[in-house]
This record gives C-alpha cells, sequence and structure tokens, in this order.
C-alpha cells in the first residue's frame, strides 16, 4: 500500500530553502514520488508543518557505552593490545541500549559506531540502524577502519600490549603496521606469497592500503592532523578526520580541504576535559566553515547524547548559515562521507523512505518530532 505525507515545509536534505506543500510518498521502503500534487490512491498518514531527512550521527559508541550501565560495563575500547584491526565494533553494540529508543523519537536513525580511541587501530567501523532488534538487522555498511592520533592511545600505556608513550611513539607504531600492510599485499599481487599465509591482523589492513575502505582517524590538534597529512602521502591511503575540534586555524582546514580529506566534526558540546583541546571552541566553526571541507557531524554519544545531534546546528546557524545548509550536515554531509548518498541524506525519489515530521519549525525549542518513518514503517507517532 503507497503512503504518503503532506509538508508545509519540506527540508530535501540538500543545503537549499524548504519547498512549499510537498507530498512525499513511499512503498516498500523506498519514495516514490516527491510532488506538488496528491498522489493517486495513497493513504494520507498525515499533513504536518515541516518535514526533514531522517538525521544520521557519523560518529557515536552508541550501545557499546550503554544508558544505566557502569562505565567498567563499556565496551568501545578492547585492552588486549594496540593495533586490533580485524575487530568489529557490530560485536560489541547491543540493541537493548535505552539511547537507541531515545535517538528514534529525536529523528536519529542512523548511528555509524566505532571502537574507542584508545588503540591506535581499534578495529572496523559500522553504519547501523537505531531501530532494529538485533544487529544483524541494524547493519547497513562497514564504514572503514578506525585509528587514533594525540592523547587518547598514549594515555593507556597501563594497557596490554604495546603502548605508546608519546605522539611520535603513537604515530610510529601506525606507520609501522602501514608498512608491514602494504609490502605484504605487494609480496601477495606478485604471487610471492599466498594469502592464506598472511597474518589477520595484516590482512585485515588490506582494504584501507588498497584504498577501499578509509582509515578513521581520531585527532584533535593541528599537529597531529599534519602528521596524519604527512603519512597519507606517503601511503595513499583514504582517511576521515574524526572531532578536530581544537583545530581553530582556518590554515588547518584548508589544508584539509586540499588533501581531499571529509572531517566528521564535534561534538560542539562537549567539556574540554584534556590538553589536546585547549584551544576548543564552539567558535572554531568559524575557520571551519570558511575553509570549507567536506564535513558533517558528529554526537560522539554518550559524550554528548544523541538526541541532541541537531541542537548543535545552532551554532552553525549564529554564524550565518542556512537552516537548509545546517540540516545538511547532519543529513545528506554525513550520509556522503559514509559512503550511502544513494540511499539516505535526501527526500527524493528512489532513497529508502527514512523522514521525521515536525510539529513546527524544528529550529524553534517547542517543536519535536510527531512521526517518525524509518524505511517505510512508522516507528514514531503522536
Amino acid at each position: 500500500m503507497v503512503k504518503a505525507i503532506k509538508a508545509g515545509a519540506l527540508y530535501t536534505g540538500r543545503p537549499e530553502p524548504p519547498l512549499q506543500n510537498m507530498y512525499v510518498s513511499w512503498n516498500e521502503g523506498r519514495i516514490i514520488s516527491v510532488t506538488r500534487r496528491k498522489p493517486r490512491g495513497a493513504e494520507i498518514v498525515g499533513e504536518y508543518p515541516v518535514v526533514t531527512p531522517a538525521f544520521i550521527d557519523a560518529h557515536s559508541h552508541i550501545g557499546m557505552r550503554r544508558a544505566g550501565d557502569p562505565p567498567d560495563e563499556g565496551e568501545s575500547n578492547e585492552r588486549l593490545d594496540s593495533v586490533l584491526p580485524y575487530l568489529d565494533a557490530i560485536h560489541s553494540v547491543y540493541m537493548d541500549d535505552p539511547a537507541f529508543k531515545d535517538s528514534v523519537e529525536h529523528g536519529v536513525l542512523y548511528s555509524c559506531v566505532l571502537p574507542g580511541s584508545g588503540n591506535i587501530i581499534g578495529g572496523r567501523s559500522a553504519l547501523i540502524r537505531n531501530y532494529a532488534d538485533d544487529v544483524e538487522e541494524a547493519f547497513v555498511k562497514h564504514t572503514g577502519m578506525k585509528a587514533a592520533f594525540g592523547y587518547n592511545p598514549r594515555s593507556t600505556y597501563e594497557w596490554k600490549g604495546t603502548r605508546p608513550y608519546t605522539r611520535m611513539g603513537a604515530a610510529g607504531i601506525l606507520r609501522r603496521w602501514l608498512i608491514k600492510a602494504s609490502d605484504t599485499l605487494k609480496l601477495v599481487e606478485k604471487g610471492k606469497k599466498s594469502l592464506e599465509e598472511v597474518e589477520p591482523e595484516v590482512k585485515a589492513i588490506f582494504p584501507v592500503i588498497k584504498g577501499e575502505e578509509p582509515l578513521r582517524v581520531h585527532v584533535h590538534r593541528a599537529d597531529d592532523v599534519i602528521a596524519l597529512l604527512m603519512l597519507k602521502k606517503e601511503f595513499g591511503f583514504k582517511a576521515t578526520i574524526e572531532h578536530a575540534g581544537d583545530i581553530y586555524r582556518e590554515k588547518t582546514f584548508s589544508k584539509i580541504r586540499e588533501a581531499g580529506i571529509p572531517v566528521i566534526y564535534g561534538p560542539l558540546d562537549a567539556f574540554p576535559y584534556k590538553t589536546e583541546l585547549r584551544h576548543y571552541s564552539w567558535r572554531n566553526i568559524a575557520a571551519l566553515i570558511k575553509a570549507s571541507p567536506l564535513y558533517g557531524l558528529m554526537s560522539d554519544h554518550p559524550v554528548t547524547l544523541q538526541r541532541n545531534l541537531y541542537l548543535q546546528l545552532r551554532f552553525f546557524l549564529r554564524q550565518g548559515m542556512s537552516r537548509g545548509e545546517a540540516l545538511s550536515l547532519i543529513t545528506l554531509r554525513n550520509a556522503e562521507i559514509l559512503g550511502v548518498a544513494d540511499k539516505l541524506g535526501t527526500i527524493e525519489k528512489g532513497k529508502w523512505a527514512s523522514l521525521i515530521a515536525w510539529s513546527g519549525d524544528p529550529f524553534s525549542l517547542d517543536s519535536y518530532p510527531t512521526l517518525v518513518v524509518a524505511e517505510g514503517q512508522i516507528f514514531v507517532e503522536e
């Protein structure tokens, strides 16, 4: 059965003003039309002042660090060793985390979950559905290999395995493994070594060396960003910069743009609790906006609650960004960075029917989602 809603104002997810008086219809989980004409034969679910695409959190630890659990029950970091590329974040996600329901009610339907940043290589990240019953149903795709620079990996020297005490130690260990994986891959490609002979740790890094998956790098300081850019030049891998909270110079963001590295920025409402965040301020986004690399936003849940992801947009509005541009940061831009823009991020024909209908202007404090549709299924209705 074809279903449809009418939007007084429809934000498509693209950085543009909303369309007025539009109908969005869907069937079997996908959008089949976006039009001003009432679709024939469709069940009209309702009429709403504003409709937006579902929100995507591009960096979180939801389900790994769970609401109501004591800190020592958290599973975002594996302390077995500092380089663990064969780990998969979804194997530490519990879908009964109460935070998932909270997020869905606030329109955040998709999360990229990553291992924490205590390890130099922490494992693979994955995009999941927040509304699924188990991780197999939740899984959408893998989204890259987590790595970390700066304070976090060097603060874990008491954990097991080879651990760095300094920033150069952390960068050196990462470089050593990149060299090992690169050299081993060359031997395999030349037929001098069979794939079966390669250790799982090395084999797991091959997708990064081949450019098939990005290295998702936790990094805050400009110094560590430059170290990452130098490694990227040396090895030619794809990367995303995760956080970048301490960067306050436009020049650094411009270098990131020139290197073609996307930024998953934030979170903007966290407390700067460590030395590498001494320049942390929401005002740094002025330099980010001006340099304009490809960037989206994160919650880093539970560092900031995922349900409050869209509240970070207020800072971008204050810097002069339009509402459509701001909304694109947690819809289309995050979808592009995560490689799912063919499915999510905008409301248009052929995309997954995942959207939010609002009681009023989403940028007003008295507005809230009254209808949340996830791939054609209604999960919230007030």
